[in-house]
């Protein structure tokens, strides 16, 4: 028997499972190639595009989202509970501006991992994946799924775009099994809220002029009209890098998606003067730009004057709730020295970038269509250390979204009364995946294929999180 193409865009996972091998399915090598185009097949997703705040470190729930006041006092969040716009839900007052939006956003109490990822690689690994890494195949980013199976929206833009791309966040992120040319466009490793920061790679050589540029891009599509049918993958990839790093070079329109100078002092000020809020910023300036993909990782070394620990990120093993420099005498936990910004420094930041840049959107009618998520690999242990800190925990965290049809105002999941493990509606990093994928409308019941032509599903483990369609 033999598979129309038809018939064969229409088999889903467990088709696969029972067939076994391709070669049941009557399915010839050219078919397999035709298929891996992978387009959604008519399902219509909620979202265009999506924004990933990566907040690395592991932020901890019971300070911030989840706070647990009636717990003992060693392991209590010494911040006061305020209310919020939605009825019955409170914060802690870290989150003041963002409580005044809450009938915006939806969060996700219930989160936590089914295998225990609780080092930074692994977890950040699957926070961009959906997929708990270590497997014999490495799993894509959701990015570059999203920008092989649905392109982009712009012409002159990638459509996978990470900001800023510090060296340790660039290692967690990966094209898979997908060819590179669909991996992230890593911005600049710079404090972006530097007036200096540029992307680079956007920055042209003076002796490359557009004639020059024409000529070489004349002698490229002459080239590529000799090759044969036989194109690889490799081949493929190669092509869309050279259109994408023209694009870069030639359109205005791509210089202004990542020039914050073209915002309005008022704007800037809003979104707050430091990294954070120049990330957020760029954040939104790239999805109005139609990106398809964007990912923000806010981690950066302190700049002169900042206080705290030695590093803009969650990682706070030592002193947690300092009010100074968490570098001090006597500090030994494994973030002495190195991390240790102090919660309350640091959600000020978080709190009023996060809390602008969800009304900005929604004021520039960008909400409807972007899915907003805001993540960290895991939470905090429910007791203080003896270093004055919160140690990793994956067992129990908070996860948040916001836009593309979400209904705000909700409290998804619970933990217990210490919030140490998830007692209602957990999900895990694999659910949120699937949320995702379901919310572009990528249809996860069809494989997609590794150079070797094996099928590959997609969040296959992970069931959407009902309450956000």
């Amino acid at each position: 028997m033999t598979v129309s193409r038809t018939q064969a865009a229409q088999i889903t996972r467990r088709q696969w499972l029972q067939a076994g091998a391709f070669g049941a399915l009557g399915l010839s090598l050219p078919q397999m190639l035709q298929l891996e185009a992978h387009a959604a097949s008519g399902r219509k997703g909620q979202a265009k595009n999506v924004l990933l705040l990566v907040e690395h470190g592991g932020l901890s729930h019971t300070d911030t989202w989840d706070p647990k006041p009636d717990v003992a006092s060693e392991q209590r969040t010494p911040f006061d509970l305020v209310p919020t716009s939605t009825p019955g839900q409170r914060f802690t007052e870290l989150l003041t501006h963002t409580a005044k939006i809450s009938d915006k956003i939806a969060v996700v109490r219930g989160m936590r991992h089914i295998q225990r990822n609780d080092d930074h690689g692994r977890g950040m690994q699957y926070v961009l994946s959906g997929q708990s890494p270590g497997g014999p195949v490495e799993y894509p980013d959701m990015g570059a799924v999203a920008s092989y199976v649905l392109g982009s929206a712009c012409e002159y833009l990638p459509s996978y775009v990470q900001l800023p791309a510090t060296s340790e966040f660039a290692h967690m992120t990966k094209s898979g099994f997908l060819p590179s040319s669909y991996g992230a466009f890593k911005a600049t490793a710079r404090d972006a809220s530097d007036p200096a920061w540029k992307v680079s790679g956007m920055q042209r050589n003076p002796e490359l002029t557009d004639e020059r540029l024409g000529q070489r891009r004349a002698l490229l599509s002459a080239l590529n009209q000799n090759r044969t049918l036989a194109n690889d993958r490799t081949t493929a990839a190669i092509d869309t890098f050279h259109e994408q790093a023209a694009s870069l070079l030639t359109s205005p329109a791509a210089s202004k998606a990542f020039d914050l100078t073209t915002e309005t002092p008022k704007t800037r000020e809003q979104y707050g003067a430091g990294h954070r809020g120049a990330c957020y910023l760029l954040g939104r300036k790239l999805i109005e730009s139609g990106v398809r993909f964007v990912t923000i990782d806010t981690r950066w070394p302190k700049v002169p004057g900042q206080v705290g620990g030695g590093n803009l990120n969650w990682d706070h093993h030592d002193h947690i709730y300092a009010k100074e420099t968490c570098e001090l005498p006597g500090a030994s936990g494994a973030g002495a020295g190195r991390y240790g910004i102090a919660h309350w420094y640091m959600m000020g930041s978080l709190d009023r970038a996060y809390s602008t840049l969800i009304t900005d959107l929604d004021q520039r009618g960008l909400l409807a269509e972007t899915l907003v998520c805001l993540v960290t690999e895991f939470g905090r242990t429910p007791k203080i250390n003896k270093h004055g800190g919160r140690d990793h925990w994956p067992d129990a965290y908070s996860i948040v979204f916001a836009g593309a049809g979400i209904r705000g105002g909700q409290i998804i999941g619970a933990t217990d009364r210490q919030g140490a493990f998830v007692i209602d509606n957990p999900h895990s990093p694999d659910d949120y995946a699937a949320t995702i994928y379901d919310k572009l409308g990528i249809n996860r019941e069809k494989p997609l294929y590794t150079q070797e032509q094996r099928p590959m599903f997609l969040a296959h483990t992970g069931k959407p999180i009902a309450e956000l369609f």
